[in-house]
């Protein structure tokens, strides 16, 4: 199949109903995305570019242009909607193969087509160039090819300008169950948030080892986090919260205790449990009573039913959204009153004792993070360091206690204080990997 191919086999849209039209589009559609999956499947890559370039760009890219690809005559019908969608999936049917082919360093080469010069340039006597000008103009500027240059990026490079970016794994989430993306986008979202989660946690072992060797040098392994040699001590701090009372075993305990409950006592149950050994109690009794109130209005009707796995689950969600977001547009209340006032440890703590006793609820909290950073990307560094510092616990206590590496805290000789403060420095923090639980 080529760009001319797709030209001729369009009937003449004057001569055709609206329900036929649009019947033809989705043809034509599904022709080039079989297409386009059997060339990245069997040619080159730079053969791949030249195609994808012949279809979408050639014509386009000349100050001069008397033609146009092919492809554009199918959507000529001002339908630029069902062009973006089309473009986007044929970019992320080749993004996706080459990723799992390991051809990673092509995607840059295929984002960098769209590096037109002469888009601006209309042509006065061919009005249809400039409309599929203009297409491939509004989708250079949108979000959509925003999304699609994260793929092209290298790791390192991720975690450079702009703040959000260290976190966006987080974006990608949202891409993935997002039903509008394509699947090919869907599943390419995953892979590189898996890529970039698995780096961390690397990164974050590696450092700890090498940081309490003596013999070591810090310099070879990079601290992944931007808080600094404190990192240390933070993650013993987290770390410490280990045997019969450690996080897990309570968790355990209490999703025994409230089966079969109802979703009034359920509620209460999760209250206590959630709120129960965190240190501040003046902080404690203003954050429970907001959370109650709000946790108890909703699904109020639903109070008496018995707790099923379903109403468990979207229980916990909406405990999640109490902590971060309940709109998916802006903060809640409680995220502010936590941490404007330093309570970003108590806050992940709160939050990963959520995803303790239901882990299906990990990606709906990943995606209200990710609704976080939207809204605070537009704030510069400086605005939004309590965010950011935010991140890097949250990031930080969730490699330690929801990925398949397992820390353990070693007291390293006898503790000589005299004081009921434990000594930290007396410690040092080992790592293994475990096996997965299912997420």
């Amino acid at each position: 199949m080529t760009a001319n191919t797709l030209l001729i086999s369009q009937e003449d849209p004057h001569c055709v109903t609206s329900n036929s039209r649009q019947l033809n589009v989705q043809i034509a559609q599904e022709e080039v995305y079989s297409f386009f999956i059997e060339i990245v499947n069997k040619m080159s890559p730079n053969d791949v570019l030249r195609k994808f370039k012949a279809f979408f760009i050639d014509g386009l890219d000349s100050s001069y242009s008397h033609s146009i690809p092919g492809i554009y005559n199918i959507f000529l019908e001002h339908n630029e909607h069902e062009f973006r969608n089309t473009l986007k999936r044929c970019i992320y049917i080749i993004i996706n193969t080459w990723k799992t082919n390991r051809k990673d360093k092509y995607i840059q080469e295929l984002v960098n087509l769209f590096a037109i010069e002469n888009l601006k340039t209309k042509t006065k006597d061919f009005p249809a160039a400039n409309i599929c000008k203009s297409w491939l103009e509004n989708f250079i500027t949108s979000k959509d090819y925003q999304e699609i240059k994260l793929f092209a990026t290298k790791h390192d490079e991720l975690s450079q300008g702009h703040w959000a970016n260290r976190y966006t794994s987080y974006l990608l989430v949202a891409q993935s169950v997002n039903e509008n993306n394509p699947i090919e986008q869907q599943e390419a979202s995953r892979k590189l948030y898996r890529q970039i989660k698995d780096k961390f946690k690397f990164e974050l072992a590696m450092y700890i080892a090498r940081s309490q060797s003596a013999v070591s040098s810090t310099k070879r392994y990079k601290n992944p986090s931007i808080l600094g040699d404190n990192v240390l001590h933070l993650i013993k701090a987290i770390v410490l919260k280990k045997g019969v009372f450690s996080h897990e075993n309570i968790a355990n305990i209490f999703i025994k205790q409230t089966q079969g409950q109802t979703l009034e006592q359920f509620k209460t149950s999760i209250e206590k449990y959630l709120f129960f050994s965190v240190d501040n109690q003046e902080l404690v009794k203003s954050l429970r009573q907001q959370f109650a109130e709000d946790l108890y209005l909703w699904k109020k009707d639903f109070n008496q039913e018995i707790i099923t796995k379903e109403l468990f689950l979207r229980t916990c969600n909406r405990v999640i959204d109490c902590l971060i977001t309940e709109n998916g547009k802006e903060p809640s209340s409680l995220f502010i009153l936590l941490l404007t006032q330093g309570h970003s440890l108590t806050l992940v703590i709160l939050l990963l004792k959520t995803i303790l006793i239901c882990s299906n609820s990990r990606r709906h909290l990943e995606i209200k993070i990710a609704h976080l950073i939207r809204y605070y990307e537009k704030y510069p560094e400086n605005e939004c360091k309590w965010v950011i510092n935010f991140m890097e616990i949250f990031n930080i206590t969730f490699a330690i206690y929801a990925e398949n590496v397992e820390y353990n805290l070693i007291k390293m000789g006898e503790d000589q204080s005299s004081n009921s403060q434990l000594n930290l420095d007396g410690y040092r923090v080992f790592s293994q990997m475990k096996v997965d639980r299912q997420r």
